[in-house]
């Protein structure tokens, strides 16, 4: 039974994309639910400034800045994250994003390649990297961060929701493949999140208007609400769900 005040007591967890939005929420409450955490984003300034606010919970907290789509990346982040932490039992990954809407038809084929390697090639770089370390670990925990956009139509953002989709699909074999090694693997499945990640959406009155009407729920979700998703799939709480996808959106993939 998982410590229902300090669940994640003496786990160790490296986060990407924990700047901002979904992962700087997930990463102060990992923190302040007991766990060590090393911070991966491109900003300096904004990851020493989640570092602060993590502070007064007294748990390790290190910084580590870097671009996820770096061909070194991976290999860098994990000798840090090990360095830092002595190991790794929860790796969150969450860097990832989408920045423009297109039909395929117009589409640059180099904008395709970009949501790829953001949304997917980093994920499986990363994760290949970190494997041993979370193998070692005999209990550790794979978040994928997806997306609604991989489990329904995306229609102007098919980049987008072509990388998320192969991101569940990618969690639940790798699920199968780990299981016996003490890894559990799960997708995290936020629907439409007041992020930054969104801000372009929200500034246009009518496609938000648009974008809320097929959410049940009526509103944007908070990051702080997915980060509560992603602390049961972390911890002892959810010790016997493997390969699947917890989605927090509102209800809107269940409107027909």
């Amino acid at each position: 039974m998982s410590d229902r005040l300090s669940p994640l007591a003496g786990r160790r967890a490296l986060i990407t994309g924990a700047s901002r939005g979904i992962g700087r929420s997930i990463a102060v409450l990992f923190a302040q639910c007991g766990a060590d955490v090393m911070l991966v984003a491109r900003d300096q300034e904004r990851l020493d400034s989640v570092a602060d606010e993590i502070s007064p919970s007294g748990r390790e907290c290190a910084v580590f800045a870097c671009d996820v789509t770096a061909d070194d990346a991976a290999d860098s982040i994990v000798a840090a994250a090990d360095q830092a932490l002595g190991g790794i039992d929860i790796l969150v990954n969450n860097a990832g994003g989408n920045s423009f809407m297109s039909s395929l038809e117009s589409m640059r084929l180099s904008g395709w390649d970009k949501a790829l390697r953001l949304n997917l090639d980093s994920v499986v770089r990363l994760t290949h990297a970190a494997l041993p370390l979370l193998v070692a670990s005999g209990n550790a925990s794979i978040i994928n961060v997806s997306s609604v956009a991989g489990v329904r139509s995306a229609p102007f953002m098919s980049h987008y929701g072509a990388a998320k989709a192969a991101l569940i699909s990618l969690t639940r074999s790798l699920a199968v493949e780990t299981a016996q090694q003490g890894v559990r693997v799960n997708a995290l499945v936020p629907g439409w999140i007041e992020t930054d990640l969104t801000g372009f959406l929200r500034a246009d009155e009518n496609l938000e208007g648009n974008l809320l009407r097929d959410v049940p729920m009526a509103r944007w979700g908070r990051p702080e609400e997915i980060a509560e998703a992603a602390l049961f799939l972390a911890s002892d709480a959810s010790s016997f769900v493997t390969g699947q996808s917890l989605v927090a959106d509102g209800g809107l993939t269940i409107r027909p």
